[in-house]
């Protein structure tokens, strides 16, 4: 049988009739929004067959035999997988192509390395006496070996029996190389990827084993380290638990997207299985469209800390522009849905995702938090936060709802704003439809010289310029919107995750490159400069509070502002004070 892409099955899927379908087999009645019969599997008499249209499934809630339209051929009829989706994909009109002649998947051998490995790493993690580092690490977190078992979590150890134990099992190396299970050193000599790591098994959309994501267990980097990207496995097209949560999804209507492994591992246990996870980088469009699939809300419960709303609203606006309903649900300070659980419960849990606020609420709750709706300069900078989370949302009631919100929330008006995010034709009064692209994402932004271009460029040389800029500068200090995005999503490895005008930024930014340019110099001049910026802000926010105090207060305030003044003029007498303004930012 050949292979079935993974894309058209889920296009079958979605083309398919699931009640006129298995209407054919059982005698369907509506109920509401769904249709009830006798049960087909279990022989029943009373109407505890379900078939929710919505939903894409159907359930038996007293044999629990449960599915979609390919799982139900395949009860029902006998059917394979494979000749199932045929069946469907016939009777929708859906050709399915054919990859090569018929016969086994080429990539059959990388899906038994995997399979392979995966057991073997299971075992070692019960059995393996180096492998009570990680029985250990796992009693810190309160998990159980029982508990664990079930999840396929597994070892690898340190040394190369790994390699002794594929060997022995008749898989070759050039197998593993290309399934990411080994890596080639300089040398030429192959190695275990993962060693002396907790090893978490990636599945796909059809639960096999194609990847895995190991946590280091004592002193090394990086923490976590995932499988690379090979023939069937490409991590910005998966989520972690999917394959398992999917189900649940559907039956909640909700998702709750997560950071990490632990995240989605203790929500579930606990009962609250629509967890799912990226796979260590930025929400990716692809990532967006699986989750899309499955429910029409999705809560975001990242970390609350700066990296952890930075990659909540980014991930936001990837999941609005496919047309989803999108909640923040904050959680307390330095806890995570992990420790969260394990302190109070599934209902703990239940308790913060119940007050979940929409993603665009969220973002103007921060803002005004930080003052930023206090001055006019405040507003402008707000403005540029929010206008992205605008631009993402495709659902027309969605836009306009947001459009009316920033509008009361920065006190502009809604046709301003409107002409601002790209929604009207200036002049014409014409809105686009929501798969229209706004203006400012068509044209290739125009990218100023400036200090925090510098930064920016250096960030793309990689390490150690990398970290460097990024314990110097903090990504808000970015005036200019698209050095913003490209430097928060480079510092967070999310690149993937850029709107289309940064990304198109970041194009331009990597062909430009640094050339001649000295980076010891480009950094020590970028940031003298976005240090003097500081100072600078400094006697702006100073400027602002004089005509609100007392007479005396003012004094104490100008005695400040001079010796700010006074500071930035010794430290940086090159720099222009308030003339940059006329220029881009930083410039």
């Amino acid at each position: 049988m050949s292979l079935i892409p993974d894309d058209v099955i889920e296009q079958v899927r979605e083309a398919a009739d699931i009640v006129g379908i298995i209407g054919e087999h059982v005698e369907l009645k509506r109920t509401g929004s769904d249709f009830r019969a006798p049960c087909p599997f279990h022989g029943g008499t009373h109407r505890n067959f379900a078939v929710i249209p919505r939903k894409g499934m159907f359930y038996c809630f007293v044999c629990h035999a449960g599915g979609d339209v390919f799982t139900f051929f395949m009860k029902k009829l006998g059917m394979d997988y494979p000749t199932a989706v045929r069946e469907v994909a016939r009777r929708v009109g859906i050709t399915i192509p054919e990859r090569g002649p018929t016969g086994p998947d080429p990539r059959e051998p990388l899906y038994s390395a995997v399979a392979a490995a995966a057991d073997w790493f299971a075992r070692q993690l019960l059995e393996s006496p180096e492998a009570q580092v990680a029985r250990d690490y796992l009693t810190t977190r309160h998990l159980d070996l029982e508990t664990v078992q079930p999840l396929g979590l597994g070892y690898a150890p340190k040394s190369k029996a790994f390699l002794d134990a594929m060997k022995g099992l008749g898989v070759r190396d050039e197998v593993l190389l290309e399934a990411g299970l080994l890596a080639r050193r300089e040398d030429g000599t192959l190695a275990p990827r993962f060693r002396g790591r907790l090893l978490f098994p990636i599945h796909d959309l059809r639960g096999r084993v194609v990847a895995f994501g190991g946590r280091i267990l004592g002193e090394g980097e990086p923490k976590y380290l995932n499988s690379p990207d090979t023939p069937i496995f490409h991590k910005g097209k998966l989520l972690y638990n999917l394959h398992v949560a999917k189900h649940a999804m559907r039956k909640a209507e909700r998702a709750i997207l997560v950071e990490g492994y632990f995240d989605v591992l203790r929500p579930s246990l606990a009962g609250i299985e629509e967890v799912v996870a990226p796979l260590g980088t930025g929400l990716t469009p692809e990532q967006a469209q699986l989750v899309k699939r499955h429910a029409p809300l999705v809560i975001l419960l990242y970390d609350s800390d700066e990296p952890g709303l930075r990659a909540t609203f980014r991930a936001g606006d990837e999941l609005l522009r496919e047309g989803l309903r999108v909640s923040v649900a904050t959680l307390p300070a330095r806890e995570d849905p992990d420790t969260l659980v394990q302190k109070k419960g599934a209902a703990g849990l239940e308790e913060i995702l119940k007050d979940a606020v929409d993603v665009l609420e969220r973002k103007i709750q921060i803002l005004d938090h930080k003052g930023f709706f206090g001055t006019l300069p405040g507003r402008r900078r707000a403005l540029d936060r929010l206008l992205p989370t605008i631009r993402a949302a495709t659902d027309p009631i969605t836009r306009e709802l947001y459009i009316s919100r920033v509008a009361e929330a920065a006190g502009v008006r809604k046709d301003v704003l409107e002409r601002e995010a790209g929604m009207r034709d200036a002049g014409s009064g014409m809105r686009p439809g929501p798969t229209t692209p706004p203006a400012s994402r068509i044209s290739p932004p125009v990218l100023p010289a400036s200090a925090e271009k510098a930064l920016v460029l250096l960030m793309l040389e990689g390490e150690p310029w990398k970290s460097r800029v990024v314990e110097a500068v903090d990504p808000e200090e970015l005036e200019f919107p698209p050095y913003r995005a490209v430097f928060e999503s480079v510092a967070d490895d999310a690149v993937l995750a850029l709107d289309d005008t940064s990304a198109r930024a970041y194009e331009q930014l990597k062909a430009e490159g640094l050339g001649r340019r000295d980076p010891n110099e480009m950094y020590e001049l970028a940031v003298n400069w976005m240090e003097a910026r500081r100072l600078e802000r400094q006697l702006e926010q100073l400027d602002d509070q004089l005509p609100f105090e007392s007479p005396e207060r003012q004094a104490s305030l100008i005695a400040e502002k001079r010796r700010v003044f006074d500071e930035l003029r010794k430290r940086y007498p090159r720099y222009k004070i308030a003339k940059r303004r006329r220029g881009a930012p930083g410039t």
